[in-house]
């Protein structure tokens, strides 16, 4: 099979870790496993997670989505296990749960983290005994649902806070999938955008445009903060505001996207260059650490905190660095008419 191009299911990858992501999950859909897709907002985890269900065993059996954040707790139990009549005040007939609509086919716990303490129990049986028991029964009813989960949260990390329960988290995480944003995978820029001009040109009864050389530069630049969705809407903006036109300019980019370089000085951050000659590796480094401590600080104009974040270390940590290389006149005086932080 062909992982370049997966169109029919609006998976673009070109990358060689997307690539490989998808020979796995392709392995994954042939089993009736869990799955627990994690990755930030935006990177196609639905997207991946229709993908098993279509390429899994039961493809002909129902497929439910459900967004775990969008119900209130009060209607979660109900929705998700159904109800007797009369079990509770406003509950006048019999109602079935996603959970047994579902039965012999394929859930999506779509942001799973968000479920309440309260019904993770009830999940977690169904996870591990396949019954449930809906409001106002005695009695449990047996099910046999596959349970496909996504999460933009540590799980780990909410296992910690109290916030989510430990024996769930490894129930849910028998086959963990992990998309990588797309910041991390600018193979995939370039031809995702070629697809969403493709896509919104058939809808709009237009050509499709090409994009301009720079406007490419600028696309694979950007960080993409809101991944896949987030370029998916750039390019819809960018073909509705060329109006026919053969050529998609800087003119039909957002501001944001044009500007990315001046407003975030670690991208226009430049390795400082270092003569090697007849130095040990020790005085190498702290040459290169020096320079780099001096160039952060002046496109940061002395801001630490800022500073710091570029560099990726703590205030404290590059106050000592400062410290250590006698910096602290050299800026003082530089930047004698600024605020120093």
């Amino acid at each position: 099979m062909n992982y370049n191009h997966l169109y029919k299911h609006k998976i673009i990858a070109k990358s060689y870790s997307m690539v490989k992501l998808l020979k796995l999950i392709k392995k994954i859909a042939q089993t009736n496993a869990t799955v627990l897709i994690q990755g930030e907002t935006g990177t196609g985890k639905e997207l991946i997670a229709r993908y098993i269900y279509e390429n899994s065993q039961l493809k002909d059996q129902p497929f439910i989505i459900e967004n775990c954040g969008a119900l209130p707790n009060n209607l979660v139990e109900s929705e998700w296990f159904g109800h007797k009549k009369g079990s509770f005040t406003g509950a006048i007939n019999e109602k079935k749960g996603i959970f047994e609509i579902a039965n012999g086919g394929t859930i999506f716990l779509d942001e799973i983290g968000e479920i309440p303490l309260f019904i993770q129990p009830k999940l977690l049986r169904i996870l591990q005994e396949g019954e449930f028991r809906p409001i106002g029964s005695n009695q449990y009813k047996k099910i046999r649902v596959r349970i496909i989960a996504s999460t933009n949260k540590k799980l780990e990390e909410e296992v910690l806070k109290g916030n989510f329960r430990k024996d769930l988290f490894y129930r849910l995480n028998v086959f963990q999938i992990t998309i990588p944003p797309l910041r991390e995978r600018k193979e995939d820029i370039l031809p995702l955008a070629d697809y969403f001009l493709s896509t919104y040109s058939k809808e709009l009864n237009t050509i499709k445009p090409k994009l301009e050389k720079n406007v490419e530069s600028m696309l694979l630049e950007f960080d993409w903060p809101g991944n896949v969705r987030e370029l998916k809407n750039e390019m819809e903006k960018a073909i509705i505001l060329a109006d026919g036109k053969p050529v998609i300019t800087e003119n039909e980019i957002s501001e944001r996207i044009k500007n990315y370089k001046n407003i975030n000085p670690k991208k226009a951050l430049s390795l400082p260059s270092i003569h090697l000659k007849n130095i040990s590796l020790k005085t190498a480094i702290e040459q290169l650490e020096k320079k780099m401590l001096k160039e952060v600080l002046e496109k940061t104009k002395g801001n630490k905190s800022k500073a710091a974040k570029i560099l990726g270390i703590t205030r404290q940590g590059l106050l000592n660095k400062i410290a250590r290389y006698g910096l602290e006149f050299i800026f003082i005086y530089t930047f004698s008419s600024q605020v120093i932080t």
